[in-house]
């Protein structure tokens, strides 16, 4: 089974890979399927703009996969949530790692309750047009300053803690962080439902 993964990020990229290795699931990139550009993230839910993303990428006959994630601090009524990859204009600045994640903690310095729940909803769309979602979460805390060395376009990785652990995501490889996070979650149903339909097949 082939699957055009509808995304650019390579740090994301990276994880999903890793999450299917060693299925017989192919991950097509979208320039490997010749598709250029992105879809509008402009949805008003992450299901609604994972959704765009893989309808970005799909046509009759195609699989097609992609997810939005989101992190909502308890402080903030839930903010930034589905607005996370451009919260005040920051996606423009995502390659500037640092730069943006400390712009974030200047947000939340004078805030108290850090908590905060990091979530995703991963979109598939069959190729007669059938939509799935499934869905993770993780609880943590966000940080008063950074940890560990953060990767390309993931800001929150070097400040986002989560519970139970002593460690911020950034200091985790990426099969740690697929064990325990909202991606890894989501993404792991999302295998075992494309496995599933394999094994009818």
């Amino acid at each position: 089974m082939k699957v055009i993964l509808s995304t650019n990020n390579p740090a994301k990229r990276l994880e999903i890979d890793a999450i299917f290795s060693g299925s017989k699931i192919s991950l097509i990139s979208l320039a490997d399927a010749g598709i250029i550009g992105e879809a509008m993230e402009d949805g008003q839910t992450l299901q609604n703009n994972a959704l765009k993303k893989a309808l970005f990428a799909w046509e009759p006959g195609r699989w097609t996969m992609s997810d939005d994630s989101g992190v909502f601090i308890d402080a903030l009524d839930g903010k930034p949530g589905v607005d996370t990859a451009d919260w005040h204009g920051q996606k423009e600045k995502t390659n500037d790692v640092d730069r943006v994640t400390q712009w974030i903690l200047e947000q939340l310095q004078d805030i108290k309750d850090r908590s905060a729940t990091f979530k995703t909803v991963v979109a598939i769309i069959s190729p007669e047009g059938e939509q799935y979602f499934f869905t993770g979460e993780m609880r943590g805390k966000i940080l008063k300053a950074m940890q560990g060395k953060s990767r390309l376009r993931v800001p929150y990785n070097t400040i986002f803690m989560p519970d139970g652990l002593n460690k911020v995501m950034a200091e985790m490889t990426i099969e740690e962080e697929n064990k325990i996070s909202h991606r890894g979650k989501a993404f792991t149903k999302a295998r075992g439902f494309l496995e599933s339909l394999q094994e009818n097949m």
